[in-house]
């Protein structure tokens, strides 16, 4: 989710042209602006061990769905005629998509479809490879190939290319730092959390999230039974994210519910940035949208960093020598240890914003309007 939340912010700042918007993965939670015109692929997710592809649908055939897929981004390109086409992340990672994506870019390249350039929008931090740099000189090969512009979402003195990638002196494009990408800030006032709540003046409010929500049961679990531990008046918003399976959610509402703690199980908001804005700690997942929201808003936070790979890890150690942030390590997601964390956390005091480049959004439009010719 994160990947379609940093694509919606760039599309956001390009309001005035015209935009298709392709998206292969799960209903995104959030209505896509009306100038955008989005075109839902028949989907696809990640299996259970992040190993390969799988039908959302499980009653369809993954090839037959592949097949599909193909047919529609052609047809899509073909109609639609851009002047660029943004590809997300690959082929620095999704290497799983190279079936839809390269007889795409091939025939760009050879003039079977529409004359388009070809630019990969890439995050900050990519995940290590353990297949002795395979995966790095194919991405180069289909970069020096078929792209002609790379933007890295990132502050260049926070976190550059080559720290994760090896073989940026090989890569042909040009590679072009734009900042963070953060989250728009909404000017919605009408948030009424606390009242629902019914917190007093005094009451701190604090929030919990899980990004998607298909990896977050376990440490959102341990941050409700904390926090009835605590046994306060302050209150507590969980938002597990739309993916978090059905049984977990309804064990999650169970447990506040059958409790007197303060405490609301949603899905999902769209004004969650509003929300830390007013908020007094955030206890979350690392990804880069988060970290990001946590930047721009300067809200205290406990985070726990994803354990199979790097990236989040990474970040977090990255961003703490501009903002405080505990970290909450996998060992530790109990109710005890989450108990002290949340304690600490409610003491916190507001970070200040940092002087770390997060204007990301409008600098990609810029320069995609600009390379655009």
């Amino acid at each position: 989710m994160g990947h379609f939340f940093r694509s919606l912010e760039i599309c956001k700042a390009l309001k005035g042209e015209d935009i298709l918007f392709l998206s292969g993965g799960p209903e995104p939670p959030e209505q896509m602006p009306d100038y955008v015109n989005y075109l839902p692929l028949p989907a696809l997710c990640m299996d259970e061990n992040f190993g390969g592809l799988k039908p959302l649908d499980e009653k369809r055939d993954l090839e037959e769905i592949k097949a599909e897929r193909t047919t529609k981004i052609h047809t899509a390109f073909k109609n639609f005629n851009p002047d660029i086409f943004l590809v997300e992340l690959f082929p620095f990672g999704r290497k799983a998509f190279r079936f839809e994506l390269l007889p795409l870019m091939k025939d760009i390249k050879n003039g079977l479809l529409p004359k388009s350039k070809i630019v990969c929008s890439l995050r900050d931090i990519l995940v290590e490879r353990d297949d002795g740099g395979k995966h790095e000189r194919m991405s180069v090969k289909t970069l020096n190939d078929f792209f002609d512009l790379v933007l890295v979402h990132s502050d260049e003195k926070v976190i550059k290319l080559d720290e994760t990638f090896s073989r940026v002196q090989e890569i042909k494009p040009e590679i072009k730092y734009t900042g963070f990408v953060a989250r728009t800030h909404s000017t919605k006032t009408d948030i009424d959390i606390r009242s629902e709540l019914k917190l007093a003046v005094n009451d701190k409010l604090l929030v919990a999230s899980a990004g998607g929500g298909k990896i977050g049961g376990p440490l959102l679990n341990s941050v409700v039974d904390a926090f009835i531990k605590l046994n306060s008046s302050n209150g507590l918003i969980v938002y597990t994210g739309p993916f978090l399976d059905e049984q977990e959610y309804n064990n999650l509402k169970h447990k506040a519910s059958n409790s007197s703690a303060k405490i609301i199980i949603r899905r999902f908001t769209s004004e969650f940035v509003p929300l830390l804005k007013m908020a007094d700690g955030l206890i979350s997942m690392g990804g880069y949208n988060t970290m990001m929201d946590i930047v721009s808003t300067g809200i205290p936070a406990l985070i726990h960093p994803f354990a199979q790979n790097r990236e989040q890890k990474m970040r977090i150690d990255k961003m703490s020598g501009y903002i405080n942030i505990d970290i909450i390590e996998e060992n530790e997601i109990n109710s005890r240890t989450m108990l002290s964390g949340i304690k600490k956390l409610l003491k916190a005091k507001r970070n200040t914003i940092p002087r770390i480049k997060i204007d990301g959004a409008n600098v990609s439009a810029e320069i995609l309007k600009n390379f655009k010719g």
